[in-house]
């Protein structure tokens, strides 16, 4: 009788990038000594990212937020729509909190201030390539502060005037944006333009009386206008 070969699992393919040659190797040299885990390349910029994503598909970009050429975030946005499997992890000095707002709209999966210790990356890695979205401690609650205030702002708009009526189509819309799909794949699965998801994105914010997804999101739940399982 023939043995069954043991199923092989692929490796997670990174990319590293970040201004700092010292700090690649570092990264490189931890994740290159872990098991199931593979450095497949690395960058100085935003620039070098976006076209090593393209060429390379890696499951997971570690990527910082303050470079040269092209920042890290502008560089996540342009990932996103090239390579949409691709987990990015912002890793960054950075604790600001338009920083991380801004890299979670570009389709951020994880943002860790370079505070971690470096033998957590592997398992960081792991994580967001699992499926798990990772925030460091100090900069979760900087969000939960905010969608507190956004809730609170959206239950005082409750008790002034009464929700606004969605079309159907728009409630479809504003779903897929709760999920975090980005314009492109919210035409994809609606089988409609790109635009077309943009005026209906605009009309909601309109009609909401809001100014991002985020808070269109927040307002949507808390008017019971949908729910996030």
């Amino acid at each position: 009788m023939s043995e069954i070969p043991e199923a092989r699992t692929d490796p997670i393919r990174v990319l590293i990038v970040d201004d700092h040659a010292l700090f690649r190797r570092g990264l490189e040299m931890v994740l290159s000594g872990e098991p199931g885990i593979e450095v497949i390349g690395e960058g100085g910029d935003g620039l070098e990212a976006v076209q090593k994503a393209r060429d390379l598909t890696p499951d997971v970009i570690l990527m910082d937020i303050r470079m040269p050429r092209r920042g890290g975030i502008e560089a996540c946005a342009a990932i996103k729509e090239a390579v949409p499997s691709a987990k990015i992890v912002m890793l960054t000095i950075s604790d600001e909190e338009e920083d991380l707002f801004e890299a979670l709209k570009a389709g951020a999966t994880g943002y860790l201030l370079k505070e971690i210790a470096i033998d957590e990356v592997p398992h960081a890695v792991r994580a967001v390539h699992g499926g798990q979205s990772l925030i460091s401690p100090s900069m979760a609650s900087k969000l939960i502060s905010e969608f507190t205030a956004l809730a609170k702002r959206s239950e005082e708009r409750q008790q002034q005037v009464p929700a606004p009526r969605l079309t159907d189509r728009e409630m479809e819309v504003l779903r897929l944006v709760a999920r975090g799909l980005g314009n492109r794949e919210i035409a994809r699965e609606l089988f409609i333009s790109e635009n077309t998801v943009k005026n209906h994105i605009r009309n909601i914010l309109e009609k909401l009386q809001l100014h991002s997804r985020m808070e269109a999101v927040v307002y949507a739940v808390r008017e019971k206008l949908l729910e996030i399982t």
